[in-house]
């Protein structure tokens, strides 16, 4: 029982966050809610090998994502896209700072970023193919380190590199093209990073 209360005590506050990526993952509502509460049963069957003192957070997002990986990735179902619409707290990417490149300035980076719908921001996510659009859920939505990322997704510290890297110049092209394409760009700084950009 005591298990049981500690495992209740210490991961329901993370189930927001974890509801969160698993809409962004399944892009369906019901899946996300499937997907968490497999995620919390998962959990708390296999509670007595997390060792006390470790990052929960990571631990659970390790479940999070491999059940997906495994479970809902198979089943490729549509989404509703009005579901993303539930999906507020991507405006975390409008203070990422720069997409791992330093030939671009920040400052410039965010001016375009703070110009733009949240709306795009998030397409620009979910258009992101899924090995590139995972690491960046964990790294620029959710926060983790690249090492917790390996960990979670089971693959090399250079393969997240490498695929953060390509899905943000991917994220940051698809933004930029909106941008322009809407006229929001700021000629001059804005176009450096359209140059840069190769």
């Amino acid at each position: 029982m005591a298990h049981q209360a500690a495992f209740a005590d210490q991961a329901m506050e993370f189930a927001p966050q974890l509801y969160a990526a698993a809409m962004r993952m399944t892009r369906n509502r019901a899946d996300a809610e499937d997907l968490v509460q497999e995620t919390y049963l998962k959990g708390f069957r296999s509670f007595h090998t997390f060792n006390e003192g470790t990052n929960l957070r990571a631990w659970l997002f390790r479940i999070l994502t491999n059940t997906y990986i495994n479970k809902y990735r198979k089943q490729q179902r549509g989404f509703d896209e009005s579901d993303l619409g539930d999906i507020e707290d991507l405006y975390l990417y409008k203070r990422m700072g720069t997409f791992e490149d330093a030939s671009i300035g920040r400052s410039a980076e965010e001016s375009l970023m703070t110009m733009l719908p949240d709306d795009e921001v998030k397409q620009a996510l979910e258009n992101l193919p899924e090995n590139f659009r995972l690491p960046v859920i964990l790294a620029d939505v959710e926060g983790f380190a690249y090492k917790e990322i390996a960990e979670i997704l089971e693959i090399p510290i250079g393969t997240v590199m490498s695929r953060l890297h390509r899905g943000r110049k991917a994220m940051q092209k698809a933004l930029h093209d909106y941008a322009a394409a809407r006229g929001l760009q700021r000629t001059q700084r804005a176009d450096e990073t359209t140059n840069q950009d190769r």
